[in-house]
């Protein structure tokens, strides 16, 4: 089959919905060995502008004809999710970009390119904030095709498909993403270079207003065991000693979330995040936590 058909382009090599039969679960393969995806940060969805690949509709595949939805506002839909990996991994996606088993992104057959997605394990309610920006799955009545990683944070990657739920994040141009949950914070404990125990915090529904809402804390992480989180502590406190502040919530997933702050005003929060950064922790996530 050729681009023009799924992309509207020839430029762009669409090996997933080739008609060789290239997009199947059947034939794909996991990376070698377990990946652990607990260090990679929450994506923030925000505003993007359509992709120029990817959104041509109708399209075709395998002689049959997808419409490309105008809008993802409001989108929620259950169905079944599967994973793709290895043997698409570093191959172009229908927009354009190239794909990459390790990061959070998703194919849809109809969402507009890109769109930011909650996707919820409805067998152990664990959750991951994907980005689709591939079309699929062709195959079967499958709702949704995820990469291996986000796979992994649901923990379905070994069994090959899970019942999920879908929702659709839509921010308005030059507004942040807010999302409509949020974790309280419990006062920090002592600051000393020792494992603390996890905060076991409810989630509560924020309130405020998106004027009244700051951001308040750095996300550096979130793991599926307490002990990972407590190693990352550590490492804050080893570099850089009592000037920091941590703090660890358990989340209602199970999920071990490791956050640095709370700070007084957001040029702090600006200086640590590049200090952290310059450290070598990575780019951590500006998050809004309830005092």
């Amino acid at each position: 089959m050729s681009t023009r058909h799924v992309l509207g382009k020839d430029d762009i090599d669409y090996e997933k919905a080739s008609g060789g039969g290239r997009y199947s679960i059947l034939q794909d393969h996991a990376p070698t060995g377990d990946i652990k995806v607990d260090h990679l940060p929450d994506l923030v969805p925000k505003w993007e502008q359509k992709s120029r690949g990817g959104n041509k509709s109708p399209y075709e595949v395998w002689g049959k004809k997808y419409w490309v939805m105008d809008s993802a506002q409001g989108y929620v839909a259950e169905g079944t999710a599967s994973w793709y990996g290895k043997k698409f991994h570093g191959h172009k996606t229908s927009n354009g970009e190239t794909y990459d088993m390790y990061a959070f992104s998703a194919a849809h057959k109809s969402l507009p390119l890109p769109t930011y997605l909650k996707v919820t394990n409805l067998d152990n309610q664990r959750s991951v904030i994907v980005r689709v920006n591939d079309r699929g799955p062709f195959h079967g009545d499958r709702l949704i095709d995820l990469s291996y990683a986000a796979a992994a944070r649901l923990d379905y990657h070994k069994k090959g498909l899970a019942r999920v739920k879908v929702e659709a994040i839509t921010p308005a141009q030059g507004q942040a993403y807010r999302p409509d949950e949020t974790v309280v914070s419990a006062p920090a404990p002592p600051l000393k270079a020792s494992p603390a125990k996890a905060l076991t915090a409810p989630v509560v529904d924020v309130q405020r207003s998106q004027t009244e809402l700051s951001f308040s804390h750095l996300q550096m992480g979130a793991f599926s065991s307490e002990e990972s989180a407590d190693k990352l502590k550590l490492r804050l406190f080893e570099a850089f000693d009592t000037s920091v502040k941590v703090v660890i919530n358990k989340q209602s997933d199970g999920l071990y979330k490791v956050f640095v702050g709370p700070f007084e005003s957001s040029e702090e929060l600006l200086d640590w995040q590049n200090k952290l950064q310059q450290e070598g922790f990575g780019n951590p996530v500006r998050v809004a936590l309830v005092p």
